[in-house]
């Protein structure tokens, strides 16, 4: 008798991407077959090159706690030492980016922001946007109507918001923040040729969505399809979202090099490769911009279990001028200029109130306190969170940049920064400690942050200060760190987990309380990621 072996290989199905609920008022606008199918190539591609990649992370991550610092590397050092290579550089309407506004794509938020008078819109999906379901799609549907000149709002009051103009043109150049590689969405299933189901990237859900119905149209309309793209972590994720790039040129029809990114420095292992992210994406980039608060995160979220020494002070005493935070600043300038691409600087959270000029005043004090350094150290733009500040950031950047588009002709060749200035964390405890005031102030805006995020508000503004997602995490790994590192206040209290405890419940009890308010969930939240035994990441 003959043995046979069957080797008919299991059925193979068409890669797609499944909704798992409705997408709400006019989302079958968005989440078109066509649309979907799109997406669910870019997951064939692309999602199995994701996922080795945040393993990556995790084992890069444990070789820091493990004791080993990050530093440039060795097997690149010939990319840093071409002196030859440059980027693409601005597209079409991001050759002057002086200032940028940010914040969600809720129809009210991206008309007031295409209302400002700013030169750049970051709309974001990601640190500003709570991702609810309704968030994501209806983000899309706004960026989409805004592009054509047709968005429109009316308050649950009666007041209607329009666009200044129907000419996108006449508007602040668009960039959009897909989330980053990391997250993922829910509310749609990847279904691979196997037939296996996994949640969908969000990154690509975020990124494909946009692409597929808009960037043809802003090619028409004289912009072009840009992006901030966050949270990387080195040059492979650089070169996976400049693959993503390339195949939807080409699947789209633009030509090679239409999609422009922004890379988000905001990590610290991105830090010491702002080269070759640089270089990765040199096609397709315009320039990096200096994540101030999500860096701050990420410097803590690294060295938390490292000891005393990698303990940062107060938050709000871990200023730019610090010489760790301006170790990397000016290394961010340098490394741009000297390839042709844009510095753009970080946000100051700082926000006027219209009914208290005292609080108005302190603001615009603060952001062209910020703004001017940034202009003067050769930033080629920055960020602000409020039209209001609008008027004072363009004043700084314009007195420095007197007519120039930006600063790229300032090379910086004064710069260098080694890896102990990058790791310096200790500097910004000079002078600096954790006062009981500041451990209050952590836990307080972090349970109000995350209230507000859980009713589907990613942008808050709390005690004058606008507080998103990269905020709130400082507030919460702080004091995971200091409970972890027994670090005691300036008065001497040991900052235990009782002790954070008990400063929840006093902080929960006097805050006003209004139906809905989900204050209790966001205390049960705070007390997990701060009080556990466990980091979450």
């Amino acid at each position: 008798m003959t043995l046979t072996t069957d080797t008919t290989s299991p059925p193979r199905t068409r890669p797609t991407i499944r909704p798992t609920r409705d997408a709400g008022p006019r989302g079958d606008e968005i989440l078109t077959p066509d649309a979907l199918d799109f997406v669910a190539e870019l997951h064939d591609r692309f999602a199995a090159r994701r996922h080795e990649l945040l393993v990556e992370r995790q084992r890069a991550r444990q070789m820091i706690e493990d004791g080993i610092d990050p530093d440039f590397l060795p097997e690149t050092r010939d990319i840093r030492d071409d002196s030859t290579w440059r980027v693409a550089g601005p597209g079409p309407g991001l050759e002057r980016r002086h200032v940028e506004i940010t914040g969600p794509t809720d129809p009210k938020m991206a008309i007031n922001a295409l209302s400002s008078g700013a030169n750049v819109w970051l709309a974001d999906h990601e640190d500003a946007l709570s991702p609810t379901w309704e968030n994501i799609v209806g983000g899309q549907v706004a960026l989409h109507d805004g592009i054509r000149g047709t968005l429109r709002f009316t308050s649950p009051e009666g007041k209607e918001y329009r666009l200044p103009s129907s000419t996108l043109t006449d508007l602040p150049t668009i960039v959009f923040r897909p989330r980053g590689w990391h997250l993922i969405e829910k509310h749609l299933r990847s279904v691979d040729r196997a037939g296996t189901e996994t949640p969908a990237s969000a990154s690509l859900v975020d990124a494909g969505l946009y692409l597929f119905h808009n960037a043809r149209g802003l090619v028409a309309r004289g912009r072009g399809p840009y992006l901030y793209l966050p949270k990387l972590e080195g040059r492979r994720e650089a070169r996976l979202w400049n693959e993503v790039f390339s195949y939807s040129e080409e699947r789209l029809g633009l030509p090679h090099g239409t999609i422009r990114a922004t890379v988000l420095i905001e990590t610290l292992p991105a830090a010491f490769e702002m080269e070759e992210i640089l270089y990765e994406l040199r096609d397709h980039c315009a320039g990096l911009n200096a994540g101030r608060w999500d860096y701050l995160f990420s410097m803590i979220k690294n060295f938390r279990r490292r000891g005393s020494f990698f303990v940062l002070p107060d938050r709000g005493s871990v200023t730019m001028t610090v010489p760790f935070m301006r170790a990397y600043t000016e290394l961010l300038v340098a490394t741009c200029h000297q390839r042709g691409a844009q510095a753009i600087g970080g946000m100051s959270a700082f926000i006027p109130d219209r009914r208290r000029p005292e609080v108005t005043e302190r603001a615009e004090k603060q952001v062209r306190a910020d703004k001017r350094r940034e202009a003067t150290d050769g930033f080629d733009g920055t960020w602000v969170a409020h039209p209001d500040l609008i008027p004072f950031a363009r004043e700084e950047f314009e007195a420095v940049l007197e007519g120039r588009d930006d600063q790229r002709h300032r090379l910086r060749e004064d710069v260098h920064v080694t890896a102990r200035d990058l790791l310096d964390v200790s500097s910004a405890s000079a002078g600096a400690g954790v006062s009981a005031e500041g451990l209050r102030t952590n836990i307080s805006v972090g349970v109000r942050y995350i209230a507000s995020w859980l009713r589907g508000t990613g942008a808050a503004a709390i005690d004058h200060l606008m507080e998103d997602a990269a905020t709130a995490e400082i507030s919460r790994s702080q004091v995971w760190q200091w409970i972890h590192n027994g670090t005691r206040t300036q008065g001497g209290a040991l900052i235990t987990a009782e002790r954070v405890e008990t400063l929840l419940a006093q902080i929960v009890d006097d805050l006003p309380r209004t139906p809905g308010d989900r204050v209790d969930e966001a205390a049960q939240i705070f007390r997990d990621v701060a009080c556990g035994d466990e980091f979450p990441t």
